[in-house]
């Protein structure tokens, strides 16, 4: 194999759902297989709202690709910069955030292909290509098959530009981020709004009308959840370390306080 396969574009294109254990707190490359003994499918590494150096997020990218667990880095806005580099160290993909048009993601996109798709730099023997000399044409290639490009519509502007943004060749996934989505339409947190499902009806529109996939971050009630499914979502954030980890270690504190003896 010239390149490591993207088990996360592979459930994609065959139609499957694909959810993400979000990295924001822990640093360390035990996580993708604690990711993965959780059953989730891929890395949602956090460089955006998080403290996590580069080195750090490339050494955790680095230990996902044995494991099978794709990992994914979300730059801060408009870092291509930063995106090629975490390419080059190990990630399978990249989300950017903020994305307000097509001239934005055309540039977002460049910057995470090789030539003639994009612009980005190549580099030799990394984690993709478990450190083998492999030949240009068959590693940029590869390169480019097996790297995510999401876009993450966040305001207003964003999904009505999600035509266009969607028809951008190299675009992969439309990525409604739900919380500044909600919060820009000045109904924050109210991911059953009307508004705010009409909204997220037409990005979904827009992604499946260009043969892209559609996702989901900043809802993670299990009671909606489904619906966001059945309306034609398949990538999801699926939920925080810090979430995980509070959220069992109440309930063992709970347990503990509450025993009578």
């Amino acid at each position: 194999m010239a390149v490591v396969a993207n088990a996360v574009k592979r459930r994609l294109q065959q139609g499957k759902l694909a959810a993400s254990f979000n990295l924001s707190r822990l640093r360390t490359v035990e996580a993708p297989q604690i990711a993965k003994a959780c059953g989730f499918h891929w890395l949602f590494i956090d460089l955006e709202h998080s403290t996590m150096d580069l080195d750090t997020a490339g050494q955790i990218c680095a230990a996902s690709l044995p494991v099978g667990i794709t990992p994914v880095v979300r730059v801060p806005e408009g870092d291509t910069n930063r995106a090629a580099r975490i390419l080059d160290a190990g990630a399978q993909g990249i989300i950017f955030p903020h994305v307000q048009n097509a001239e934005e993601a055309r540039t977002f996109t460049a910057a995470c292909r090789f030539p003639p798709l994009g612009i980005r730099s190549m580099t030799y023997g990394g984690p993709q290509l478990e450190y083998e000399a492999v030949p240009t044409k068959e590693a940029t290639e590869g390169g480019n098959e097996e790297t995510l490009v999401v876009m993450m519509i966040e305001t207003p502007e964003a999904v009505q530009n999600s035509g266009e943004i969607a028809a951008v060749d190299g675009v992969d996934v439309l990525l409604v981020g739900g919380s500044d989505l909600s919060t820009t339409m000045g109904i924050p947190g109210q991911s059953t709004n009307p508004d705010f499902l009409a909204a997220v009806d037409k990005v979904i529109a827009s992604a499946h009308d260009a043969g892209k996939i559609a996702g989901l971050g900043g809802v993670y009630d299990e009671g909606i959840l489904p619906d966001f499914v059945n309306r034609g979502m398949r990538f999801f954030l699926g939920g925080a370390d810090m979430s995980f980890i509070l959220a069992g270690g109440k309930s063992r504190g709970s347990f503990f306080n509450n025993l009578k003896f």
